[in-house]
């Protein structure tokens, strides 16, 4: 097995894949032309976010047994067309579930309590107490869309601090009776949350399910945190929430279009918008990105690509 990694990784995979028996080259450097250039000589392909795999690179891997992704989601991979090949797919949700699950809960602590607020004013001389008196964690109501590896954790998290939590999945059967979570309809998640955390992949489905009708459907204000992919949550309808008061606060870690420097009129008047609001968090894609889980990613993916080609 002869594998190509084409994304900057993390050293720990090399001895990884050492010990299992792999063959690699590394070429973090590599654009599209020059992974087409080569692929026809590997049955591996280790990638983060270099490039679509798509029919048209299909054409050029003739040998490809898999595709690992380091990392969370497979929407820049052509499921259909990988599928037509027989192509196994390997990703590391799971390594990076510890640090996304700490990061959404930082985020929303940092919300609730006007952290990030509050330090810029007193950096300015400004001393406010009452203008930043917040609002407890405990007791609030976390609905949890998307109950993976990432969800799971989140909502084991946000039990320990004395949240009720809800989780509803469409693609997955209803969770077990938990301590820390309950399993519900989209309705009474909908109906019941204080709090509305994304843990979903981004598909033709879930891209901007988080829109004008879904705030309006919303029984009560509430949070949103985003740490899954930034196209799921609209972000005009979001700013529209954010001004009508449906929508309390804002935890974001992607962004519909996350090349900032490259935004359209419109999306820089969006943007603009939720950079001023003292409601908004903003984090650049971080929320899975420790020093830790680096390494994790490394371990659940050579763990995956032994069990199936070591046999």
């Amino acid at each position: 097995m002869n594998i190509l990694i084409v994304d900057e990784m993390h050293p720990s995979l090399f001895e990884m894949l050492n010990q299992a028996g792999f063959s690699y080259r590394y070429e973090p450097t590599f654009k599209r032309t020059d992974i087409l250039s080569c692929i026809a000589d590997f049955e591996g392909l280790i990638i983060r976010s270099k490039t679509p795999i798509d029919a048209d690179f299909l054409v050029h891997a003739p040998h490809l047994k898999f595709v690992a992704r380091a990392g969370a989601g497979l929407d820049l991979i052509d499921l259909q067309a990988v599928g037509k090949r027989n192509i196994q797919l390997f990703a590391a949700n799971e390594g990076n579930r510890d640090a996304v699950a700490e990061h959404a809960v930082g985020m929303l602590l940092a919300l609730l309590a006007n952290i990030n607020k509050a330090d810029r004013e007193v950096r300015q001389g400004i001393w406010q107490r009452e203008a930043n008196r917040g609002v407890e964690l405990m007791g609030l109501t976390v609905g949890i869309v998307g109950y993976g590896f990432n969800g799971r954790a989140t909502a084991q998290r946000l039990g320990g601090f004395g949240c009720q939590v809800l989780t509803y999945d469409k693609y997955a059967p209803p969770a077990p009776e938990e301590a820390f979570a309950k399993s519900v309809s989209r309705a009474q998640l909908m109906a019941q949350s204080d709090v509305v955390s994304l843990h979903l992949p981004l598909t033709d489905e879930t891209r901007l399910l988080i829109d004008d009708a879904f705030v309006a459907q919303m029984t009560k204000p509430f949070y949103l945190i985003n740490i899954a992919r930034g196209e799921i949550v609209g972000l005009p309808a979001l700013v529209r929430g954010l001004q009508s008061g449906k929508v309390r606060g804002a935890c974001l870690d992607v962004l519909e279009n996350e090349k900032i420097n490259q935004l359209s009129p419109s999306q820089q008047a969006i943007f603009e918008y939720l950079r001023q609001s003292d409601r908004v968090i903003l984090t650049p894609h971080v929320a899975g990105w420790t020093q830790e889980s680096y390494v994790k990613i490394n371990k659940v993916l050579v763990r995956q690509i032994a069990e199936v080609f070591k046999k």
